[in-house]
């Protein structure tokens, strides 16, 4: 019954959690964001002490459980093993902990967090790992079932669908994405939770804690013949049926070795009901691992699918009759991040690029940078669409609180950056033909048109930018006509203002 119970709610948190990376119209978050928000390492960056309090009790309470149920790397690679157990039953075998694997990595987690290195941390976060993997591979997949209903829906008369655009966002992140996919599926598929036990940061954290757990599984040797069935079934590869020892740091409370031991010789109840023959099997046959799992612990704390190759019906011509260049991204000095993430040292030290944000984003602004320092961070750029005022999605999903606005007000004052116009691209100057698209588009008012000879009033207009009233929205740069690069363009700062 335990075991039914953990895959109903795990299923549902993995369900529920995939659906908020594909749903791009954002309509989910409302009902199940917060899902996303209790990720240990989400809310530990956001500073939701109550969130962290929570985990850390269940943890102490029932064990690894969020492993196990909450976390949906963990639950994809549960679903990847069942499907190996189709093939070969009974595969696992008992395997001492890799101490200086599991706590080696946290060393280096930590020191990546501390030093700002946000590019290393998204690698090593298990729930953000995932992000990738369900942005990049899924969402393309998710996306083009969508168009074909859409097609369908507009032959029959109706408008319950529409076609969204599939294109490549980043091709960095999503051969991180693919390669991340692959290695967990191997490790997976061949031993279980593998990726869990020695290489998560979050495994290895709680399962610190999960040692001093409350309720634990206990193997009654009185009914124990011996059999080494709940070894062979233990995806943690933590069961020693020879020393009738559980290695707690390394077991998720998945419950599978319950339901498989046919002597019914395994219970979960409270810690204190292990028999003193158990305990001390398993402190003389693991002493020394735990004495240096504690030390490594405390000295750390110290411290798609091609998201898709092919657009997805494309337009290609304007009106019918002209064909329509691609625009390029301008060279920017300095990168533009949200408006709610205060500036760019305060967005990389709190994103840890999941791509929800991405996801979710109706104006198709962000996408992953490719930029090593920021490898795999969202970053806004204006090539398909701008940063409407009246949309504050990203703030909305933000499971870290990278981005955080307080209203739409606070948004349409915030200065993310300043545009910049560039004579030579002007069609004006290109063209001779009259424009002034910037300036009818700007919602900050912060363009205006005069004329490009002083001493002729009847002469062409050409823009001049009020780079105080300017918040760096896009709209001027997404719908400059000049190609393959606007004659005007955001240039981001580094430090957020309100203006």
């Amino acid at each position: 019954m335990l075991r039914k119970i953990r895959l109903a709610v795990a299923l549902l948190f993995f369900i529920m959690i995939t659906l908020l990376f594909l749903d791009f119209t954002g309509t989910l978050h409302a009902w199940f964001g917060w899902m996303a928000k209790i990720q240990f390492l989400p809310a530990f960056l956001a500073l939701n002490v109550g969130v962290v309090v929570a985990l850390v009790l269940l943890t102490l309470l029932l064990g690894r459980v969020y492993c196990s149920v909450i976390c949906p790397l963990g639950v994809f690679q549960d679903i990847v093993s069942w499907l190996s157990g189709k093939v070969k039953k009974n595969r696992f075998r008992y395997s001492p902990a890799v101490s200086w694997l599991r706590y080696g990595m946290l060393v280096v987690f930590v020191v990546a967090l501390l030093a700002g290195v946000g590019s290393l941390v998204a690698l090593l976060a298990p729930y953000s790992s995932y992000g990738r993997i369900a942005s990049n591979l899924l969402a393309p997949l998710y996306q083009w079932g969508n168009n074909l209903l859409a097609l369908w829906a507009e032959r029959v008369d109706s408008y319950a669908f529409y076609s969204v655009e599939v294109w490549m966002k980043s091709v960095p992140t999503f051969v991180i994405a693919v390669v991340t996919a692959v290695v967990l599926v191997i490790l997976a598929w061949r031993g279980g939770r593998t990726y869990c036990n020695t290489l998560c940061p979050v495994g290895t954290v709680l399962g610190f804690l999960a040692k001093y757990a409350y309720f634990k599984p206990v193997i009654d040797m009185a009914k124990c013949n011996g059999c080494g069935l709940c070894a062979r079934n233990c995806k943690s590869s933590c069961i020693n049926a020879k020393a009738h020892a559980i290695d707690y740091s390394r077991c998720v409370s998945c419950m599978d070795c319950l339901e498989k031991c046919h002597r019914h010789a395994i219970h979960y109840v409270p810690g204190s009901m292990i028999p003193k023959k158990n305990m001390s099997e398993k402190a003389t046959a693991a002493s020394g691992e735990v004495d240096a799992g504690r030390r490594g612990f405390f000295a750390v704390s110290a411290l798609f699918a091609a998201n898709s190759m092919v657009k997805a019906q494309e337009k290609k011509v304007d009106g019918g009759l002209a064909a329509i260049i691609d625009k390029k991204m301008p060279e920017r000095a300095t990168p533009i991040v949200p408006a709610g993430a205060s500036g760019l040292r305060h967005f990389a030290q709190h994103c840890t690029a999941c791509q929800l944000c991405v996801s979710v984003c109706p104006n198709q602004v962000l996408r992953p940078s490719t930029d090593l320092k920021r490898l795999m961070q969202p970053e806004m750029s204006y090539e398909r669409g701008y940063c409407r005022p009246e949309c504050a999605k990203c703030a909305e999903v933000c499971p870290t609180n990278a981005i955080h606005l307080t209203s739409l007000a606070e948004k349409s004052s915030i200065q993310i950056g300043h545009a910049v116009w560039i004579l030579q691209n002007c069609i004006v100057n290109t063209d001779g033909v009259s424009c002034g698209n910037c300036a009818r588009h700007c919602p900050a008012g912060a363009i205006q048109m005069v004329p490009k000879d002083a001493a002729d009033n009847e002469s062409l207009k050409i823009p001049v930018i009020n780079t105080e009233r300017c918040i760096g929205c896009g709209a001027c740069e997404n719908l400059c006509p000049a190609r393959p690069f606007s004659a005007i363009y955001v240039e981001g700062h580094e430090l957020h203002r309100i203006i």
